[in-house]
């Protein structure tokens, strides 16, 4: 046996496996087992699923990606926080229709308990539209969610963009503007957190290693 061999078979040794829990929004259901080899250095891993391996309901929720990252450990438990969700690109790609047009719109908001959040929508509609129409449907979608967003906590949030409240929010003002064939919320990113004391008095991380840049 060769002495790499052994130091990978020793470094395995080394590691301990643990469950990794999603966060209250999404019941703390365990999402993944993983091999960790210290608790600190997990610190800031990202868990990546599927709303399906969540749900295990609707075929159709393997279109949307699910991103947890770790924050730390009890009792053996990894826990998350959402850091953020986004369709799959095969789906994005298979809403594109020739005749129609899309809207994209991208902007920061800050829910209830004072998370930023980037939050990008996009629309296609029936048919094509000019760019005045298109200045009306970004306009709608971030009234909707300059009224909505504040009121939510950072778990309801998480809970109304995966799941379409949002997006349907979004629609039903916006399809006084033109038909629509599909309006979504499809991708959300964790910006920014406060400083918080977390479950046994740690500071929880501000930023996550997730950068600020000026909305476009």
């Amino acid at each position: 046996m060769s002495s790499r061999t052994s130091r990978v078979r020793e470094k395995w040794r080394e590691k301990k496996w643990v469950h990794v829990k999603a966060p209250a929004a999404f019941g703390e259901k365990m999402i993944a087992y993983i091999p960790i080899t210290d608790e600190q250095k997990s610190i800031g891993r990202v868990i990546e699923i599927t709303l399906y391996d969540l749900t295990k309901e609707d075929p159709t929720h393997y279109q949307t990606k699910l991103y947890f990252q770790i924050i730390g450990f009890d009792d053996g438990y990894a826990r998350t926080v959402f850091k953020g969700h986004e369709y799959a690109r095969e789906y994005l790609r298979s809403l594109v229709r020739r005749g129609s047009s899309m809207v994209n719109f991208i902007k920061d908001y800050q829910t209830r308990d004072g998370i930023i959040v980037r939050v990008y929508v996009v629309v296609f509609t029936r048919n094509r539209i000019n760019s005045s129409r298109k200045t009306a449907i970004r306009l709608v979608a971030d009234r909707v969610l300059t009224e909505r967003v504040p009121t939510l906590s950072y778990d309801q949030f998480a809970q109304e963009a995966v799941l379409g409240k949002l997006a349907s929010d979004i629609y039903n003002e916006a399809k006084k503007i033109c038909p629509l064939r599909h309006v979504g919320v499809r991708k959300t990113k964790l910006v920014r957190m406060p400083e918080r004391l977390g479950v046994e008095g740690e500071i929880v991380v501000e930023s996550l290693g997730v950068s600020h840049p000026t909305p476009s």
